[in-house]
């Protein structure tokens, strides 16, 4: 019995220093190109939605030039892009850098300072429907706002807030 325990305290160690042998493997070079490295920092919010986020590095990372329907003649191309959230329309000049979007989001998880914001001054009503809306100008900037269908009861009313919760 003693032989059977020591024998597989034995295989049980052996086991575990095939278990840490490492097999090195070389990867590919990634090439990272930051084009339009303005638009992310710009339209970047503190407490995006996901959808929002994963939609905004998608337009960033288009690759214009490779696409079907690139021309060197055309100074300047509209390309769509779309999930059940949201949409974005971004205008790329022909080198492939965003010159500008409209965005826009329904009923997407909102900041926590408009949620305070709206809490504060409508105490008793809740956040029904909400439209985010981003318009992005690479000379001009960014402006973000909140578009909120509140209801209290049979109530309805429509405020506009930023992004920081100031009512507009």
């Amino acid at each position: 019995m003693k032989k059977l325990i020591f024998g597989l305290f034995i295989f049980g160690l052996t086991i575990q220093t095939f278990a840490q042998v490492t097999k090195v493997e070389k990867l590919s070079e990634v090439v990272i190109v930051a084009t339009n490295y303005k638009y992310l920092n710009e339209v970047d919010a503190k407490e995006a939605a996901i959808p929002v986020e994963v939609l905004q590095r998608k337009v960033a990372a288009f690759d214009l030039k490779n696409s079907d329907f690139y021309e060197d003649e055309y100074d300047s191309y509209f390309v769509s892009f779309y999930i059940p959230e949201g949409k974005i329309l971004a205008a790329y000049n022909k080198d492939g850098k965003i010159i500008r979007t409209v965005e826009k989001f329904k009923n997407i998880k909102l900041p926590v300072e408009v949620v305070q914001s709206v809490t504060k001054r409508f105490p008793g009503w809740t956040i029904n429907e909400d439209v985010y809306l981003v318009k992005y100008h690479h000379e001009e900037g960014v402006t973000k706002k909140y578009k909120l269908r509140l209801k209290n009861g049979d109530k309805i009313i429509k405020v506009k807030t930023d992004e920081e919760g100031v009512f507009l």
